[in-house]
């Protein structure tokens, strides 16, 4: 495997479980902590409920434990990670998260360091032109995505206590340009569903378009906005 990707990682909200009496964003002490240049910083929070990370200042990666992480008593940054953390929410109201890594290759093979500590990781959106299949232009080892071959693509690193991924359906846009096949990277795990048809071209399963558990092909001038469960 030759050279490191920039990536970004960060927690994005996803949903909160429906019908709780949730304080809002505003109730949870929100702490700033930057790291300038190379240096490591600490920031003094409670953290006794953990942490998560709620917006990334910097144009660097804030990865957790390699350019942040947890102490006994707050939070520390370094490699030019600025970010704002605050105290996870507990039970019920606590909000699902998920964790993203963007990996990126413009033709060799590239690796993106990520703690996985056993977690999965899936694609959640290709974002190259170049098709992104799993086990062909990416993969993932003990503790890093890698691509090849051009794929570009955005991935959630599944749940470190085996509970898996964030279970909710995943909008992909594939677009099938002078009427020629184009293969969109997404990982499935139970099916695709057509949600909006975009084109004047038909979009008829098995013949302009189709979907694999690697992701869904369109064909024949087919664009559309699919639904990957």
């Amino acid at each position: 495997m030759k050279g490191v990707c920039g990536l970004l990682l960060w927690l994005t909200p996803v949903l909160a479980l429906a019908g709780q009496d949730d304080a809002s964003p505003a109730d949870a002490p929100v702490v700033r902590c930057e790291s300038d240049g190379s240096a490591r910083q600490r920031c003094t929070m409670d953290v006794s409920r953990g942490v998560q990370l709620v917006r990334q200042l910097s144009t660097q990666s804030c990865i957790r434990e390699t350019s942040w992480g947890v102490e006994d008593s707050g939070v520390w940054v370094s490699r030019g990670c600025r970010a704002e953390f605050a105290a996870e929410r507990p039970a019920p109201g606590r909000r699902v998260v998920r964790r993203m890594v963007r990996c990126e290759s413009k033709g060799r093979t590239v690796t993106c360091p990520v703690l996985l500590r056993g977690a999965p990781v899936r694609l959640i959106r290709q974002q190259s032109l170049l098709p992104c299949r799993e086990g062909r232009t990416w993969g993932y080892g003990r503790n890093e995505i890698w691509v090849s071959r051009g794929c570009q693509g955005q991935f959630e690193v599944g749940a470190e206590d085996g509970s898996g991924f964030v279970d909710v359906p995943r909008q992909v846009t594939c677009e099938s340009k002078s009427e020629m096949r184009r293969e969109c990277g997404v990982s499935v795990k139970r099916k695709v569903t057509l949600v909006r048809q975009l084109s004047n071209a038909a979009c008829e399963e098995g013949r302009s378009w189709g979907w694999d558990r690697t992701g869904i092909w369109v064909d024949k001038g087919c664009r559309a906005e699919f639904s990957a469960d």
